[in-house]
């Protein structure tokens, strides 16, 4: 861990995530001829990953609209021995596969990266395409590793670490362009071990995909009213870094988490349940959580207009942090 660079101008630079990833396989698939990849009506004509079937015909399978399938065929590959990446849309590899994912996958210990794009709320169409309970579900299953990369950088080198992992992963990521939040990728990047990025003394903000993003600008408010904010990139959420939380109960005095996800299941459940079970009642440092509320259906509108209406933008991020701390 150690403090990591960003870019905190007022125009960020911005990646895609889903962009990404598939260049990044690609681009392993040319020096390793065990890695294939299966999508759910992902190919289109030009694509990279059309690129990808053209090239490695006897590694790529699309199987159309048909998540169920593809996640049965993908965990039979790696059994058999296959490096596998498996594609899909988040909120349907997420719900519709669940199934083939937990007793195909999971329960087999297959080593199968699932890749949901258009997670969150990033696909701006409402609850019929928002993958927002993914990481709830996810985290339920034995053998399951969770990861929401912080930026089109970092899915790069999730897919990287994924290839000799040896165990199921589910990787979520946004539909577009997002900010980076790192200036590069020379950073270390290990699975299950958070980045602190930030060191501070008075308040914790702890944040996953496009949340740390959101945790980076809030700390820059917060530094300007002389309040001291440490930030973590908690990039896997399963298995979860508790020993970086375990830090932030000693040495801080609240924990605030933002995530594109229900408050319920997500970071903000794994980070509150790892404060609430601890020995020494002491260090039970107050916790909220932000994301989206589960007593409704969120409001359809742009990613920005839906992280401001529930409060975990940047400023909710601020605001929050400065309430747990009674200022």
């Amino acid at each position: 861990m150690g403090k990591i660079t960003w870019e905190m101008s007022a125009q960020e630079a911005v990646g895609s995530s889903r962009a990404a990833f598939i260049k990044k396989i690609y681009e392993l698939a040319q020096t390793n001829d065990k890695i294939c990849l299966v999508n759910c009506d992902c190919s289109p004509e030009g694509s990279v990953q059309y690129q990808f079937g053209q090239q490695f015909k006897d590694r790529f399978i699309d199987t159309g609209i048909m998540e169920q399938t593809a996640c049965g065929l993908a965990s039979g590959l790696a059994l058999s021995g296959k490096t596998v990446f498996c594609q899909a849309f988040g909120p349907f590899l997420s719900t519709r596969a669940v199934e083939f994912i937990y007793l195909d996958g999971a329960y087999n210990d297959a080593a199968v990266t699932y890749i949901g794009t258009h997670c969150g709320v990033t696909a701006a169409a409402g609850p019929t395409h928002a993958a927002v309970l993914d990481i709830a579900y996810m985290r339920s299953m034995p053998n399951m590793t969770i990861i929401a990369p912080a930026d089109a950088g970092q899915i790069e080198k999730v897919m990287e670490a994924a290839v000799d992992y040896g165990h199921p992963i589910y990787v979520r990521c946004a539909r577009g362009e997002e900010p980076l939040v790192y200036k590069d990728n020379s950073y270390r990047y290990e699975i299950g071990k958070a980045i602190v990025a930030q060191e501070g003394t008075d308040v914790t903000l702890i944040g996953c995909g496009n949340g740390v993003y959101q945790c980076v600008r809030a700390a820059e408010l917060l530094e300007k009213e002389g309040i001291s904010a440490r930030v973590i990139d908690m990039h896997t959420i399963a298995p979860l870094d508790k020993e970086v939380i375990y830090a932030a109960m000693r040495e801080t005095k609240g924990i605030v988490t933002c995530e594109d996800h229900m408050v319920t299941g997500g970071l903000g459940s794994a980070v509150a349940e790892v404060v609430a079970v601890a020995d020494d009642e002491k260090l039970r440092i107050p916790v909220k959580r932000l994301g989206l509320p589960t007593s409704e259906f969120f409001i359809q509108g742009e990613p920005e207009e839906v992280y401001a209406y529930y409060g975990y933008d940047y400023n909710g991020v601020y605001r929050t942090a400065k309430e747990i701390l009674g200022k």
